[in-house]
């Protein structure tokens, strides 16, 4: 202890004086509060410049579940807002009806959009679908995952488009971006791993856009428990079904033994995109031969969702 009590061997930003709140294994330096919170959103403002993901004019509709991520993901694009010109965000919550989870996050969602000043809007799968994914669900508890992405998408692309939104932002972050890498390489799928979603549609869908996609899920942990914003929510009782955890655990792991694999893992995604010639890149669009929307089969996700479950969803052709 030093004389006025604090521990001397604490460590000390690599960018300044201050005591030290964050290392980063990767880089292997120490980052005081000030220097890894402004890190952050440059890193953020520096994805979205490089990549075009947010452009004058453009509307904005940020996913909010509620959750870490998209509260992030709303947190940081509120404070970059200033610097780009004449744009809007707007908040888009879906609440699916899960009993006993959605009701917390909906009021997370709800408090955080009214601090910040956000225009918020609330979609529900009752509404959109005639019932909720509890209900929707029943003896099929096995596919909540796959169920619920595929109607989470319909529901968060339904109210974009309400809001008039050109860009829709979602809170992947580095972690999920790096597990998609790898289970699209496991699968053989080239085409899904260098499809770009945030690539010009011509108007025929909203470009989804992932400005989280270079920061990892620890340092969106420690931004919001720096920002004093961490939401203290339950998991969803559906992740347990969720075919991505094998993979989430063994990049997990490997991140830990051998720091930057994720970073790695998405460089060669970029390099093999550069690489691959643009029939590969991009399926032809089509249009579903049910309800019209835009896929690269001949029915979209939706459609076959809908003669999976062997019923027809309310809200199916909007």
């Amino acid at each position: 202890m030093g004389p006025d009590g604090a521990i001397q061997d604490q460590p000390r930003c690599a960018l300044c004086s201050e005591p030290a709140v964050f290392f980063d294994r990767t880089a292997r330096s120490h980052l005081c509060c000030s220097h890894f919170l402004a890190g952050i959103q440059q890193r953020v403002a520096d994805t979205v410049a490089a990549r075009n993901l947010i452009m004058p004019g453009d509307t904005v509709a940020v996913g909010l579940s509620g959750g870490k991520d998209s509260t992030a993901l709303l947190m940081i694009l509120t404070d970059l807002l200033p610097s780009w010109e004449d744009v809007r965000l707007v908040a888009v919550t879906v609440d699916e009806g899960i009993s006993g989870y959605r009701e917390d996050t909906v009021r997370s969602a709800d408090l955080l959009a009214g601090t910040l000043g956000v225009e918020h809007r609330h979609v529900t799968f009752p509404e959109l679908f005639g019932d909720s994914l509890d209900g929707i669900l029943a003896g099929r508890e096995s596919q909540a995952c796959s169920i619920c992405g595929i109607l989470r998408k319909k529901a968060l692309t339904t109210a974009a488009r309400d809001a008039e939104a050109t860009k829709l932002a979602t809170g992947h972050n580095l972690d999920d971006e790096a597990q998609s890498v790898l289970m699209n390489v496991l699968r053989g799928d080239l085409p899904r791993l260098v499809r770009d979603s945030s690539a010009d549609s011509s108007g025929r869908f909203i470009p989804r856009i992932k400005p989280l996609m270079t920061v990892s899920e620890k340092e969106i942990a420690a931004y919001l428990l720096l920002c004093d914003a961490w939401p203290d929510l339950p998991e969803c009782p559906y992740a347990r079904h969720a075919l991505r955890r094998e993979v989430r655990s063994m990049l997990a792991s490997l991140e830990y033994r051998y720091p930057g694999t994720m970073l790695h893992l998405m460089e060669s995604k970029g390099k093999i995109e550069k690489a691959c010639p643009e029939t590969v890149a991009a399926d032809p669009l089509r249009s579903c031969r049910e309800c019209g929307n835009p896929c690269s089969g001949e029915l979209c996700q939706f459609c076959l969702l809908e003669r999976t479950l062997g019923r027809e969803l309310s809200g199916s052709r909007r």
